[in-house]
């Protein structure tokens, strides 16, 4: 039985899956609501930065992994224009949902997947782009997940991962007070769920930091690799380029 990490506990593979699922599920409804009320809207700003960066042109091929509501697949949609493909996947069926209606809502429609990172079902070197918003840190095999990213990029293509980060050594200990106090407590008032914002400040402190995360994309095939901190390391945004 192969152990690994679902915040601070310990628990087996396939357990880890299935309570990232049951989180998921849990707060689908409100999920944008929380992200923007727990960021202080600064997760729109950070997409937007990674939006920007992806510089997509009409025609291009991107893949949106871990979508949920779908920010990153609408603007995305609107870069590459009617030539080109933007495929909107998560594994979890309720944020998928959300996200599909959302898209549907702006008049948008796009391949819809419900997927595993670690398992894409996708031909070798299709995408022009791929991201991952918020979502690498809920896979139990990142470095499988990275190298699947890899694989479905085209030679030149590029990775980007969007996600919480190591925060600057002076904000260490605000941010903790925030994480451990506060995201629990609004997350019960807001969305009648504690335990699922608790998981989300302990899977941050479990992930990869900057630097880690960066050596991870290195061995799963990516050439040049970079990284750009927003907000003192609260996120951060990996870029990889496919050799």
């Amino acid at each position: 039985m192969t152990q690994t990490h679902f915040g601070f506990e310990t628990v087996d593979e396939r357990e880890k899956a299935r309570r990232v699922r049951g989180v998921f599920d849990s707060v689908a409804s409100k999920y944008d609501v929380m992200n923007d009320l727990l960021s202080g809207g600064l997760h729109r700003l950070w997409k937007a930065y990674t939006v920007k960066v992806a510089n997509l042109r009409r025609g291009d091929r991107a893949l949106d992994i871990a979508g949920g509501t779908g920010d990153l697949a609408l603007a995305f949609a609107k870069k590459v224009g009617k030539t080109g493909e933007v495929v909107h996947t998560d594994i979890n069926q309720a944020m998928l949902r959300v996200g599909r209606d959302r898209l549907l809502d702006a008049g948008v429609v796009l391949p819809t997947v419900v997927c595993d990172a670690e398992k894409l079902p996708f031909p070798d070197g299709y995408f022009d782009l791929v991201s991952v918003a918020f979502g690498l840190r809920n896979m139990t095999h990142k470095d499988m997940a990275l190298a699947e990213m890899c694989r479905v990029l085209r030679p030149g293509g590029r990775l980007l991962v969007l996600e919480f980060s190591r925060v600057a050594p002076p904000l260490e200990k605000a941010y903790d007070w925030y994480s451990f106090k506060v995201l629990p407590r609004l997350g019960r008032l807001v969305a009648g769920d504690a335990d699922s914002y608790r998981y989300l400040a302990e899977s941050i402190r479990m992930h990869p930091g900057q630097q880690d995360l960066k050596a991870l994309m290195h061995k799963a095939g990516f050439g040049h690799v970079d990284f750009h901190n927003m907000t003192g390391g609260v996120a951060a945004l990996h870029v990889g380029i496919k050799c």
